[in-house]
């Protein structure tokens, strides 16, 4: 579109989805279901792990039964059982340690992919097109991955939980890498401009290679994404208590942050002639750190059903409708507790 109308017509298209996704949000929040608002959670759980630091890592001297054993050296405005919550939500932040990795090999995809696509032969095709593959390949995998591939593991025996599926993932990303090193080694060996593709000449010639070649890289890609990141979101909403699960899926987002500084770092060399082994350890650095993840958490996957078990103990979802209702019975509730007082005290 952008190629044979111009980018107003692109621009336009991505304009019109957003305004069709926000009208269809706010004609449907009679049908949400939502939680009465608490206040944020952040400043206490940052206070609650300061005190823990400050005591040598020891997160029971957050608790006020801890406290008021001890003269209450920290004031509290929590109870005991927010910091049983915290300690978890913690415990969940601990597997996403691993993720700066993965998203420095993923935004390969977002920027080198591209410009590799362009040193190619498009026959008429823009460059940035190529990168459609990836949320083609996923829209059309997850339905088979979660209706046969998973149900079929589990049939045979192969439960493929949360910290197996991460695991491979990252390998599927480093398998990403691998071949976007081969294309790369391709490119500078074909003509004519090979290791300086685009920059032999005045003309600034493609080299002779297709850009359909760089195909499979996008689908490892994808595969890695349903893998490392679905399963990572699904992890951070799933394992994190019900007080904290905003903030335990933001800690997860943060990786993501985390992963475009170590991208910012790695721009220097990402240049020719140097794409080949920029590529290749992107690859060694994701399957070392399939590894360590592996060897660090594997053992949760041991009490994935427990963790879950533990995520919705009390919970109670309340409708959008049901808000003020709830919040009048709770001030009357009030009133009439007041009331009850001041006729014992009299």
């Amino acid at each position: 579109m952008e190629q044979s109308t111009g980018f107003w017509s692109a621009y336009l298209l991505c304009l019109s989805f957003f305004v069709l996704g926000i009208t269809i949000l706010i004609a449907g929040e009679r049908f949400y279901i939502v939680h009465p608002p608490k206040g944020s959670i952040i400043i206490n759980a940052f206070r609650a792990m300061w005190i823990g630091l400050r005591n040598g890592g020891n997160m029971e001297a957050a608790r006020p039964s801890y406290q008021n054993e001890r003269g209450r050296k920290y004031k509290a405005s929590w109870d005991d059982v927010y910091i049983d919550e915290l300690k978890r939500g913690l415990a969940a932040c601990r597997v996403f340690l691993f993720y700066p990795i993965y998203w420095v090999a993923y935004s390969q995809m977002l920027n080198n992919f591209i410009s590799q696509a362009g040193t190619m032969q498009l026959h008429g095709i823009p460059n940035d097109i190529m990168q459609n593959i990836d949320p083609l390949t996923i829209i059309f995998l997850i339905p088979i991955f979660d209706r046969l591939l998973y149900p079929g593991l589990r049939r045979i025996g192969i439960p493929f939980r949360p910290i197996t599926r991460i695991t491979w993932g990252f390998v599927f990303g480093a398998l990403a890498m691998a071949y976007a090193a081969i294309v790369q080694h391709l490119i500078y060996s074909s003509p004519p401009c090979y290791n300086a593709p685009l920059a032999c000449d005045t003309s600034h010639l493609p080299n002779q290679v297709h850009v359909a070649v760089q195909t499979p890289a996008y689908i490892f890609i994808a595969v890695s994404e349903i893998l490392a990141s679905v399963t990572g979101l699904e992890y951070a909403f799933t394992k994190a208590p019900p007080s904290m699960k905003s903030f335990v899926m933001s800690i997860f987002l943060l990786q993501s942050a985390f992963g475009s500084a170590l991208g910012i770092a790695l721009a220097p060399i990402a240049k020719d002639p140097r794409l080949v082994w920029m590529y290749a350890g992107l690859c060694i650095a994701t399957i070392i750190a399939a590894g360590l993840f592996w060897v660090c958490f594997k053992h949760l996957n041991a009490t994935e059903e427990s963790m879950n078990a533990l995520g919705n103990m009390g919970e109670k979802t309340i409708g959008v409708d049901e808000i003020d209702a709830t919040r009048a019975l709770g001030q009357s509730i009030e009133s009439r507790n007041r009331a009850a007082t001041s006729g014992a005290e009299v």
